[in-house]
């Protein structure tokens, strides 16, 4: 049994699908203000694993638009919040290059062991409007060859995603022990 460090329900959903037996615990941590998804992982590792005693994973992600200089990158969470989709295609207006990709860093520490860090990554483009039911945050606005996140199922995106990559870097990495 692995602990699951957050309060997204569609996170958990699609790392329940990977790991099975695995439990949220929604406790929250800080997410520290950085420049990489690597540090703010590997800070709130520190702090989740002197609370929680087992073995204990969280998650960190982020849109990086090619045209916006990697915005809204490490505040992707933030910027979803204030502005939402819509406020990502207007600040996208008028601009042709729709390149994007979003990025996972997947933290995973056991008790008295030092933290790993393992990295998915999905390349795709901003779409012009949303598409598609399933999902959540930017997935509606997120093509990969003509399909929106949103319009695929989990089983679908947990063979492409940025987080089934990272996950499944760590499912390897566990397996192989």
């Amino acid at each position: 049994m692995m602990y699951f460090v957050t309060g997204n329900k569609g996170k958990f959903a699609e790392a329940q699908a990977i790991f099975g037996d695995l439990v949220q615990k929604n406790i929250g941590y800080i997410e520290i203000q950085a420049d990489s998804l690597e540090e703010v992982a590997s800070y709130g590792m520190k702090e989740v694993t002197a609370r929680l005693d087992g073995p204990v994973m969280i998650e960190d992600a982020g849109l990086f638009i090619d045209a916006l200089k990697g915005f809204p990158g490490v505040y992707s969470a933030y910027v979803f919040d204030t502005i939402g989709n819509q406020g990502i295609l207007r600040l996208m207006e008028g601009v042709s290059n729709r390149g994007a990709s979003f990025r996972s860093v997947v933290g995973y520490a056991e008790p008295e062991m030092e933290p790993r860090l393992f990295r998915g990554e999905l390349k795709g483009r901003i779409n012009f409007e949303p598409r598609g039911q399933g999902g959540f945050g930017y997935d509606p606005i997120f093509d990969v060859d003509g399909k929106t996140v949103a319009e695929m199922s989990i089983p679908e995106k947990n063979k492409i995603s940025h987080r089934a990559g990272s996950m499944h870097a760590l499912k390897e990495w566990l397996d192989s022990r």
